[in-house]
């Protein structure tokens, strides 16, 4: 084993590496939220003709649908051959596929398939660092330090996703390559520092990979949410493809294959999924909460931004090329309420036990969610603002001392299973989310959206006959055209028909008619979806207050905490440039060195 003062300083070595890798991970899953308009220029796409609707779902939900399917059994790849290894794989990956990706030169839908394949390949190594990082940070801690460090990670996790936002919005209209050559430099560094540095000083575990279970898990879920994905596209005629036999068969077989899943999991001798895990009240409870969480939040950060990009920014006089930014930069709220509560979250309960703060914080989600919905759709700022933060301070709140609890619970060789399972559910849930959420807004757009488009494109002029064509316009598309900043009325019309006698064409193109005309149908949904989301929290407060008290442990004081923390970052930033006393942090030479990668 390492000696005490190594130990002392590594942890911050591995919370250091594990939080960057993390933080490139979410960053690159959500850049593409904002960037996709100008992805879509850049390689001559149309993301709104019918033929192409399927290349936008596919680069937008494809990368997450890859480490929902791999995250578990990578893990146990970690648990049987190394950590740290298969961590330092997936860096190493993750940084060969952006750089790929960085370099597409075809255009049309030949540069969209390679996207997709390449970000398939983003969605492997972010796969690796996801099921492992956890568990390198639970081996490297005290059991009363691992809130204070998940908490750290769940930063980075949370608040990547909002910091691509920003990055998408300011590097993809100067060059949206950009979005994609970003990670590589942090890539390529932190691969190095991971092999060099890192070390596994978790319990291994000697088992034989689960072939059978592997391949019959990834069929399942793959095929649930491919489902899914396609069930949000138009189908014969219907405002969604949730009657399309493909869809039925993708869904209904993927639940039997998952359930024969179940089945092989207990009959084979080594299982992917450690289903005994589960005897444990703390990590069922607690991955019943993260699992209603994941579905209350995983859409509602589509919603909000199209929210934003489609209705209340053009209101308040931004150009539709203009509000992807914007939409990141207003909903820094959130970002900055889990900055806030993450850390301080996970340090309390290592002091006081995780299942006060992490029942509290889904509570309080469910009432910032209800608070959302009783916004008008042109809303205050201020208010807006006010809802968002208390929405990040309590999924803060939550996060980090629900996964510490739940790392906490398993056994010292299963950590990287039980934490692949972890993200699996709550990576699972965030694509079901999508679909439910995108569900039920655009099933109150197809009963209202028509004859909203038919009376205001006949009150500004435009004949009665072209309207009645265009208003059979697909809700699933007005969406879309909302979530990407483009006003889908100039395309529409067409420049004839904008030229004819008596049509407003400045008004049809302009800032405000497009926003009017989807408020009030979206708004309806969306409130739906507010309403849901909350009763997913408070259902998922209840399995969280069940977990049982847990265990608080003692530990140094906040001030003493802080200033070993500052003091052991400040030692090993020295000794990665070769100022300080580097060596204090390598391995001794012992047996328990030579795992060492």
């Amino acid at each position: 084993m390492p000696d005490p003062v190594e130990s002392k300083g590594y942890k911050w070595v591995a919370l250091t590496n594990t939080t960057i890798g993390t933080l490139m991970v979410t960053i690159n899953a959500s850049i593409l939220l904002i960037a996709l308009p100008d992805i879509f220029r850049g390689i001559g796409l149309n993301p709104l003709a019918p033929g192409n609707t399927s290349y936008f779902l596919w680069i937008l939900m494809g990368f997450l649908l890859v480490t929902s399917v791999l995250v578990v059994s990578f893990g146990r790849v970690g648990d049987i051959f190394g950590r740290v290894r298969m961590y330092t794989l997936g860096f190493a990956i993750f940084t060969v596929f952006s750089i790929l990706l960085s370099v597409t030169w075809m255009s049309g839908p030949d540069a969209a398939l390679w996207i997709i394949i390449m970000r398939v390949g983003q969605g492997v190594g972010g796969a690796f660092i996801f099921a492992n990082s956890m568990a390198i940070i639970t081996d490297a801690f005290p059991p009363g330090e691992r809130g204070f460090a998940i908490g750290i990670q769940g930063v980075a996790a949370i608040g990547g996703s909002f910091i691509g936002l920003l990055l998408g919005g300011l590097l993809a209209p100067v060059e949206w390559r950009l979005v994609f050559l970003v990670s590589v430099p942090f890539g390529v560094f932190s691969t190095l520092w991971a092999h060099f540095r890192l070390h596994d000083n978790g319990v291994r575990m000697r088992a034989s990979i689960d072939w059978i279970g592997n391949i019959a898990f990834a069929v399942g879920l793959v095929a649930l949410l491919t489902g899914i994905v396609y069930g949000l596209q138009p189908y014969g005629g219907h405002t969604m493809g949730w009657t399309s036999p493909f869809v039925l068969a993708s869904l209904f077989g993927g639940a039997a294959v998952l359930a024969g899943f179940v089945v092989i999991e207990h009959h084979v001798d080594d299982p992917m999924f450690q289903l005994h895990l589960f005897r444990s009240r703390s990590f069922t409870m607690g991955n019943l909460a993260g699992l209603l969480a994941a579905l209350a939040r995983g859409g509602l950060q589509f919603m909000l931004i199209i929210w934003l990009q489609g209705i209340w920014l053009p209101l308040h006089g931004y150009s539709f090329e203009q509000t992807p930014l914007w939409a990141g930069i207003y909903m820094i709220p959130l970002t900055a309420g889990f900055f806030i509560s993450g850390p301080l979250s996970g340090r309390l309960a290592d002091r006081f036990g995780p299942r006060p703060f992490a029942t509290a914080g889904l509570v309080l989600t469910g009432i910032s969610l209800l608070g959302l919905q009783a916004l008008p759709m042109n809303f205050p700022y201020p208010l807006f603002a006010l809802m968002l933060l208390l929405f990040g301070l309590s999924l803060g709140m939550f996060a980090a001392p629900n996964t510490s609890a739940v790392m906490n619970s398993l056994p010292a060789d299963q950590r990287g299973a039980g934490g692949g399972m972890l993200n699996t559910f709550q990576n699972s849930a965030s694509v079901l989310s999508i679909g439910f959420f995108f569900t039920l807004i655009t099933l109150g757009l197809a009963s209202a959206l028509p004859h909203a488009l038919f009376s205001g494109l006949t009150a500004q002029g435009v004949p009665a006959t072209a309207a009645r064509s265009i208003s059979h316009l697909s809700p699933i598309g007005s969406l879309f055209a909302a979530f990407l900043g483009i006003n889908p009325i100039h395309e529409l019309l067409g420049a004839h028909l904008l030229a004819q006698p008596g049509v407003h064409a400045s008004y049809l193109t302009g800032k405000s008619f497009f926003p009017n005309l989807i408020a009030g149908p979206f708004g309806r949904g969306l409130r739906l979806a507010f309403v849901m989301a909350a009763v997913m929290c408070f259902l998922g407060a209840v399995f969280s207050w069940l977990r049982g008290p847990g265990q608080a442990v003692p530990i140094l004081s906040v001030a003493e905490e802080t200033e070993e923390g500052l003091a052991e970052v400040g030692d090993v930033a020295m000794a990665e440039v070769g100022a300080g006393s580097g060596p204090a942090y390598f391995e001794p030479e012992s047996p328990a060195g030579a795992a060492r990668t």
